[in-house]
């Protein structure tokens, strides 16, 4: 039997004010690893700058401009495309939205963020994103030749009913774009992505943008792919760069079998 391979690319771009150059960055950083990949994640965010009163200006329908673009860029590279986020404009609200394209450049989900990141630590990150975003209300997964696969922006891999939630659906990985900070990046991102790998038993992708100290708000970077051990397979530092993987979905099958945590729980008792 055939070993059941999965061929990931994660792009951790300069995200600028030019929508149109992110735009061409993506496009132009994929296009160049045509036939290398089966599904490509872009960060949260990934077509304006990441601060909270900009959202509005740069916010677009689902079917606009950016949108048009990742579904032709999905259909021309024959790839499944996570579309990073970005702020989506529906019924005068906006939210913080992740398209999926598969392999023929239709939508086959969207994931806006459920828990908005609103933060004040002392001494470091100040952000709030209710002051212009509105929650999601549902998780979200979809179906792939590969087995279903989970989808959550950034603040969402902080709670493990995200995952508890999609987990249900037997989801065989999760993706989580992101952009975690200066602060909560050097303390929770590795530790974070290891230990929702680890309790799930999932090959977990956490895709951000690279960064860039004379923005308004500086990203970590660190793209990072966890196991199913909890262990990390790939990651990037802070600079601009492609994380290219394999994934092994056989693997997970072992060690899901070997340590059978997932069997184990007792959910009649978790309430």
């Amino acid at each position: 039997m055939e070993k059941q391979m999965l061929k990931i690319c994660a792009l951790q771009m300069n995200v600028s004010a030019d929508k149109e150059k992110n735009l061409t960055t993506a496009e132009s950083e994929l296009l160049a690893r045509e036939g290398q990949m089966d599904l490509a994640v872009l960060p949260e965010m990934f077509c304006c700058p990441y601060e909270s009163s900009l959202f509005p200006e740069y916010a677009e329908e689902e079917g606009g401009l950016v949108w048009q673009r990742m579904s032709a860029l999905a259909k021309k590279l024959g790839i499944y495309l996570i579309a990073g986020s970005m702020p989506e404009l529906s019924e005068g609200k906006i939210y913080n939205t992740s398209y999926v394209f598969d392999r023929q450049g239709r939508q086959i989900a969207k994931h806006r963020k459920v828990h908005l990141f609103d933060i004040n630590v002392e001494g470091g990150q100040y952000f709030m994103e209710s002051d212009t975003l509105t929650a999601g209300e549902t998780f979200t997964v979809f179906d792939t030749e590969f087995g279903p696969m989970g989808l959550c922006i950034c603040y969402d891999i902080r709670f493990p009913e995200t995952f508890r939630s999609m987990g249900k659906k037997d989801i065989v990985m999760a993706f989580v774009p992101a952009a975690f900070n200066m602060t909560t990046g050097p303390a929770h991102w590795e530790l974070s992505f290891r230990m929702r790998a680890l309790d799930n038993q999932i090959y977990l992708l956490g895709c951000s943008s690279a960064r860039d100290p004379e923005a308004g708000y500086v990203s970590y970077g660190h793209t990072i792919l966890a196991d199913p051990w909890g262990q990390v397979q790939a990651q990037l530092d802070e600079k601009a760069g492609v994380l290219m993987e394999t994934v092994d979905l056989d693997r997970e099958k072992k060690i899901r079998e070997q340590l059978p945590l997932l069997k184990h729980r007792r959910p009649e008792l978790y309430a």
